[in-house]
């Protein structure tokens, strides 16, 4: 089965200042502030919610194809995408703009100062995906590399609606996962980019603010999507079908937390990952989890090393030997060389 993830490609870059802002505001000055700030421990973390994505299916053995737009700097970041199983052919590559970029400052009180550069996402818009799918006969991707999936991932607001579109009228079935892009987005648009997803992931709060946009009940979700996925955090993951089917599973319990940054991401690269396998629903959201908690281990969204050792060890102890045996025919295959877990 061959997955491709729409969506933001960006890099972190993260500073810490040793004080604190608060001391450095001047009552009666704050209507000019001027402000310089030295900074230390400077990161440089690859992130974009479909490269995450993305990373977590290669990881998998899946070779996910992986479409958004990126700058002239994106060279190293393309190079570290591809040795970890990732498709760049549908990345468009702008010739005015640098890659997104998050920028973020914390003081020694988890106060942050930050920007987001968009850059070359707003052309994620121009992608077709007609092209990359060979539905044209044109494109850089050739004739046959048509999806089985299209997961639409936060990104460019156009660029997700016109996806989305696309998906319909070619006949490929999609998931939505609007997460972050929902505040931008009225109901009318948030409705086209939900209704007729395969799957729909959430986390708890999305869920609710989904609902609130789109004006829909929450029965009403259920008969517009096949499955909605909502991550629980710490609680696990739920899903649940318009047929009554109401599946909760726990996370993998007493893992440490590194750094939370990625972490749903990591959970939708396992569950799409088993689906692709032809697992079950519960299996799927399994080893969401048994992902998921490999990444919270470690910073930065795409630091995790998803081994079948480990991946099994989580689902050994979260859910039992059993459970971990239906995946393990497939994490092995993952690994072997030219192997394909799909």
């Amino acid at each position: 089965m061959r997955i491709a993830v729409s969506g933001s490609i960006a890099t972190d870059h993260l500073t810490v200042f040793p004080g604190r802002f608060t001391d450095q505001l001047i009552p009666g000055q704050l209507d000019h502030v001027s402000l310089s700030f030295l900074v230390d421990d400077l990161e440089v973390r690859r992130g974009g919610v479909a490269a995450n994505i993305a990373f977590g299916l290669g990881g998998l053995g899946l070779r996910p194809l992986l479409i958004g737009a990126v700058g002239s700097d994106f060279g190293p970041y393309e190079v570290w995408l591809k040795e970890h199983g990732v498709d760049t052919g549908g990345v468009l590559v702008s010739g005015e703009r640098q890659t997104a970029r998050f920028m973020c400052t914390t003081d020694q009180d988890a106060n942050q100062i930050a920007a987001f550069y968009a850059g070359a996402m707003a052309e994620a818009r121009d992608i077709d995906l007609a092209a990359l799918t060979g539905d044209t006969g044109a494109g850089p991707a050739a004739a046959g590399a048509r999806p089985d999936l299209v997961l639409i991932a936060p990104n460019d607001p156009e660029a997700m609606l016109r996806h989305t579109r696309q998906c319909r009228e070619l006949g490929i079935p999609f998931a939505a996962d609007p997460s972050q892009q929902l505040a931008r987005l009225d109901g009318g648009q948030v409705r086209d980019l939900v209704d007729g997803a395969r799957w729909l992931f959430t986390n708890e709060y999305e869920a609710a603010l989904l609902l609130e946009r789109t004006g829909w009940t929450h029965g009403r979700m259920l008969d517009r999507v096949g499955t909605w996925i909502t991550t629980l955090g710490g609680s696990g993951a739920r899903a649940e079908r318009a047929d009554g089917t109401l599946l909760h599973v726990p996370a993998v319990p007493d893992v440490p937390v590194a750094d939370p940054t990625g972490v749903g991401d990591a959970f939708r690269a396992g569950f799409l990952a088993a689906t692709a396998w032809g697992l079950a629903l519960t299996a799927a959201a399994r080893l969401g989890c048994a992902v998921a908690a490999e990444a919270i281990r470690t910073v930065g969204s795409q630091s995790y090393d998803a081994t079948p050792d480990r991946l099994l060890a989580n689902l050994t102890a979260a859910y039992g030997a059993d459970a971990a045996a239906e995946s393990a025919p497939h994490l092995e295959a993952a690994t072997r060389e030219g192997g394909d877990a799909s």
